[in-house]
């Protein structure tokens, strides 16, 4: 006689906010997916707003930024590598973990609402699994674990302070590698990855102060650029100013950058400028509209067609001219008076703003960018006439993309460096010169590294 079959528990699905967490969790690992871009499209698409929306953006952002911690103790609370658990549920667990050690979600409700979606997904096996391995984790709060799986942090500081603020090791090394003497602030410097970054706006010149944008938009004058407005919250795209190109969104770091360019010692300027990385135009935006009151004109090379038209967008109506060509052989007249080199490179300086970007990036991508950033800046010199300046410039600290391709510069090409700190007043604690280093802990800007190179 057979059995009948037992019917499969009915499961409740994950609600709205949770559910869009997961899903942008899945898309970040197996689509490569930007989670930054990922979940503002997927909202608007499925109507989240208010409460809902603010609960999913902490659930995808947090769990993203935490991955190696949360790994960590999945893999110490399963008895298994997380690699050899499957995707979904790690991505699961890891949305479950985050809630029960990061925020003020009830316990059983994190729990059970993770357990339910690995029955609808899978069945009642995993969903045992499931539930056993966040019980395990919910039995401890996060020092305890950090305390049993961290380094020593007599033996390894840098390690301890990696796995405390959720870094992959390389990069805690890199940034305390690139604080030299003042790598007592690293802990600092890795907290300031995981604060949710100010918005920067910046006013144009000749068209608005940033006296009156941040009294348009209810802002805050920013400290160092005489451009910079800091917006209280809000979606900035929303803002007339903005939609109007009387003001952008951009990094008060990258509004400094093309200021520093626009006020370096050139003699007898003639008007050429270069943007050799334009894309996808902020810089040439603000670099242009500093330089049209003096008359100079601004040639903007960025090689990826869509960039390029991101380029003539943002620079609409300002003298700017865009050549869709590979800036290292990009065909140009030689004899340009300034020129800037906002090189690709790893990101590091902007984690905060990229939630996924540190575990997507690994030591191995160093490499081919640096030696990018070396054939990058080689074209530049080459293009700047004798007693004109190069502009050098990577959103990361790290030295083998900063100091390393400025040192090859130097022994390789007619250049000399310039003090580029001056050219960044009133911004201080920018390093022992000759070069400037911005950093999130101590600016409130993305950490943009610069250097200043004269042609001799």
């Amino acid at each position: 006689m057979t059995r009948p079959r037992r019917p499969r528990p009915r499961r409740t699905p994950l609600d709205p906010a949770r559910r869009a967490a997961f899903d942008v969790l899945r898309a970040v690992s197996e689509q490569d997916a930007y989670a930054n871009l990922a979940l503002p499209a997927l909202l608007r698409q499925r109507d989240i707003t208010g409460r809902d929306a603010a609960f999913a953006t902490e659930l995808t952002y947090g769990t993203c930024r935490t991955r190696g911690l949360l790994d960590a103790i999945i893999g110490a609370a399963a008895g298994r590598a997380p690699e050899a658990i499957d995707p979904v549920l790690l991505d699961l667990l890891r949305l479950g973990a985050y809630q029960l050690l990061r925020t003020r979600v009830e316990n059983h409700a994190a729990v059970s609402t993770t357990v339910e979606q690995a029955g609808i997904e899978f069945d009642s096996a995993r969903a045992g699994f499931v539930n056993a391995v966040l019980r395990r984790i919910d039995g401890r709060d996060e020092a305890s674990w950090v305390a049993e799986l961290a380094p020593d942090p007599a033996r390894d500081p840098i390690g301890h302070a990696a796995f405390v603020r959720a870094h992959p090791r390389w990069i805690a090394q890199a940034f305390a590698d690139a604080l030299g003497a003042d790598a007592g602030e690293l802990d600092a410097a890795l907290a300031a990855d995981d604060e949710r970054p100010r918005v920067h706006l910046a006013a144009r010149p000749g068209v608005l102060t940033a006296e009156q944008l941040a009294a348009e938009v209810d802002g805050e004058v920013g400290r160092y650029s005489p451009h910079a407005v800091y917006l209280p919250a809000g979606d900035p795209g929303r803002l007339a100013a903005v939609r109007e190109d009387r003001a952008l969104v951009q990094d008060e770091g990258s509004q400094l950058v093309a200021r520093a360019l626009a006020g370096a010692p050139v003699t007898g300027d003639t008007g050429r400028w270069l943007d050799l990385c334009a894309g996808p135009g902020g810089k040439t935006a603000l670099l242009a509209a500093l330089g049209a009151a003096d008359g100079a004109h601004v040639t903007a090379v960025e090689p990826v067609p869509r960039r390029a038209a991101m380029v003539e967008e943002n620079t609409a109506g300002l003298p700017v001219r865009v050549h869709t060509v590979d800036g290292r052989d990009s065909g140009l007249e030689p004899g340009f008076d300034r020129v800037l080199v906002d090189a690709p490179c790893t990101g590091l300086g902007a984690l905060r703003r990229r939630p996924e970007a540190r575990w997507r990036r690994s030591p191995a991508d160093i490499p081919a960018l640096t030696g990018l950033q070396r054939e990058l800046l080689a074209a530049a010199i080459g293009l700047t006439r004798p007693g004109g300046v190069v502009l050098y410039a990577t959103c990361s600290p790290h030295l083998a993309e900063t100091a390393g391709v400025v040192a090859d510069a130097l022994r390789r090409h007619p250049v000399r460096a310039l003090d580029a700190r001056a050219l960044f007043a009133p911004a201080d604690r920018l390093g022992p010169g000759p070069y400037v280093q911005l950093w999130p802990h101590r600016h409130g800007t993305d950490a943009m590294f610069a250097a200043a190179l004269q042609v001799v």
